[in-house]
């Protein structure tokens, strides 16, 4: 697998490589690049995709120990990721994880041309309520242990209000066995992930963020699961408000992991939008 070294430490991603407009695709909490598996093959054809494993407790490669990975942090280190692949005219495509939102508010963004953002955190929905387990646990000495361990039950990963919540259809075990594994076995894992959980800033400062990330004019998807338990699609409707140049599509029979629920009806959407907005 390909590596970069951003200041934080290195990042592995995988490429497809191409002519085609240059995609970028994020993803979530304890979730690695393989939740894109069912929707880059549908859009390779004609975009080259880039899906990189962020820090957020599913990477293989702990971080520099000094490494911000702060909500603030971990975003800004999206730009420095683009720029070190030399990447341009980049749509950024993001699901769970609301990073994009952070960056375009905070950070560089004169290597993005559109966003699509799917089902995930916006507002002050920072973490949502499934996930603030993940943050109790890890003020607590050996919490994040237990949660990773406890994380191998087939019980624990569909519970309600819980990974259950995420996906209306079980994640195949072995893309899970994946997922949970780092911060399970490595220590250092779970300092990064540690690092991320506990970093989350006042509501009063993520909903400022929020209403600066409307300065961003280019075009932006906003593509979101109707059943989304999560996150709530009035935000969707709230983000498409916002932003100058947005168009909402909402998919239906999905939760909020819609690459694994709907990647046909999401492929679609982001391929229509490519198609209608580029130069």
């Amino acid at each position: 697998m390909p590596e970069v070294e951003l200041s934080a430490g290195t990042i592995e991603y995988e490429d497809t490589g191409g002519q085609g407009p240059v995609v970028v695709f994020l993803h979530g909490l304890t979730i690695d690049s393989t939740i894109w598996r069912n929707v880059v093959p549908k859009l390779s054809p004609r975009f080259r995709c880039v899906t990189p494993t962020f820090p957020l407790g599913a990477h293989r490669r702990p971080m520099k120990p000094d490494a911000d990975l702060s909500l603030r942090g971990l975003s800004l280190l999206i730009a420095e990721f683009l720029q070190r692949l030399d990447l341009h005219e980049v749509t950024l495509v993001q699901n769970d994880w609301g990073g994009v939102q952070i960056l375009i508010a905070e950070g560089d963004t004169d290597r993005i041309a559109r966003l699509v953002i799917t089902s995930s955190e916006a507002f002050d929905n920072y973490p949502p309520a499934p996930a603030k387990a993940i943050v109790l646990a890890a003020k607590i000495p050996g919490g994040l242990a237990t949660v990773m361990q406890g994380l191998r039950l087939q019980a624990m990963r569909r519970a309600p209000a819980g990974w259950g919540w995420m996906s209306k259809r079980p994640v195949p075990k072995e893309i899970m066995d994946a997922w949970f594994r780092p911060a399970r076995v490595d220590p250092a894992i779970r300092r990064d992930l540690a690092k991320y959980a506990t970093s989350v800033p006042p509501k009063a400062d993520l909903l400022a963020m929020a209403q600066r990330s409307a300065e961003f004019t280019k075009p932006v998807l906003i593509a979101w699961a109707t059943e989304d338990k999560m996150f709530p699609l009035d935000h969707a409707r709230r983000l498409a408000d916002l932003f100058p140049d947005a168009k909402l599509v909402e998919i239906a029979d999905s939760y909020t992991l819609i690459p694994e629920d709907q990647p046909d009806q999401l492929s679609a959407a982001i391929s229509d939008f490519l198609g209608n907005t580029a130069n």
